[in-house]
């Protein structure tokens, strides 16, 4: 289908961008000139929404700060065939876009990442790279296939990805639980290595290396828990009996030679955590039937919306 028969939205959350988004605006407007660019302003206190407006952007404004948020309110308000997001910091290649797009349409998929690939040392820190490559390491042995920059901000999405899309998290790492939703869903989904560049000067980044990796673990943690609850909870189950087991064996001996349990209190402890260890697999299995069951649910409503290009 050609791109012209589609509707197109661009999607843009911005917070403090005046540095970058009038640049980032036109950008997405050659790109796509008959697509609408949105820009969804986070309580920023420069011009980023007076100079997106100039820019020929559909301003809106999302008062509750957090990227997850305002990826929640754009994913709600906005209704197109195809959704482009990306940053509005300039840092994203708007041209590539139209590739990714057409990947999209031509292979009938659900999401296609724009993976992240700069020459430039400033534009994408050494920290934040192996940040992404340990958290996309563990993402893969939780979820099993995974992509190559799960934290990329530039992304494609079917509008049956969009409106199935419960978008929970507040904060950066909204993009975590969007790579998420698309595994657990076994989504069709692709990645194309777009180049990524330096913010304009003037420009700050809102990253916090620490406290956003340490929200990213504590979301994949949780959404772990959620999706896989009889590996969580087994896995407590089965570490609780393997300590059992160890504080066990010299009573078992102790009794094989003198027909005598001396230590009470150890033979205690261990019984409750035997009993702890069984309760807890028995959590997880139960908890497993709730998630198949809120993930048929997920899957016949993501069915209910047409494909795209359809």
């Amino acid at each position: 289908m050609d791109q012209s028969q589609l509707r197109i939205a661009v999607l843009l959350p911005c917070y403090n961008e005046e540095a970058a988004i009038a640049r980032t605006v036109a950008g997405f407007r050659a790109a796509f000139p008959g697509a609408a660019v949105y820009v969804y302003d986070n309580n920023s206190a420069d011009r980023t929404r007076e100079l997106a407006a100039a820019a020929g952007a559909i301003v809106r404004t999302e008062r509750m700060q957090g990227k997850g948020h305002v990826v929640r309110r754009m994913f709600a308000d906005v209704e197109a065939d195809v959704y482009v997001m990306a940053d509005g910091d300039s840092t994203y290649d708007a041209a590539a876009a139209p590739e990714l797009v057409r990947r999209l349409v031509e292979e009938r998929l659900d999401m296609v990442v724009g993976a992240r690939k700069s020459e430039v040392e400033e534009a994408y820190r050494r920290g934040h790279r192996l940040g992404n490559r340990l958290f996309t390491g563990l993402l893969a042995s939780l979820f099993g296939r995974s992509f190559t920059d799960i934290f990329s901000g530039y992304r494609v999405f079917s509008r049956r990805f969009v409106k199935s899309f419960p978008a929970l998290s507040r904060g950066f790492e909204t993009e975590t639980e969007i790579s998420v939703h698309a595994l657990e869903l076994a989504m069709p989904v692709a990645e194309i290595v777009t180049a990524y560049g330096a913010r304009p000067e003037g420009s700050q980044s809102k990253l916090s290396t620490y406290r956003d990796g340490w929200r990213i673990m504590k979301t994949i943690l949780h959404l772990f828990r959620i999706e896989r609850p009889v590996l969580f909870y087994g896995g407590f189950a089965a570490f609780l009996a393997a300590l059992a087991l160890v504080l066990a064996v010299p009573l078992v001996v102790t009794y094989a030679e003198t027909g005598l349990v001396p230590r009470f209190p150890t033979a205690i402890l261990v019984s409750a955590m035997m009993i702890v260890a069984f309760l807890s697999f028995a959590v997880g299995l139960i908890l497993d039937t709730v998630v198949r069951g809120r993930r048929e649910v997920r899957r016949l409503h993501y069915l209910s919306l047409p494909a795209v290009g359809e």
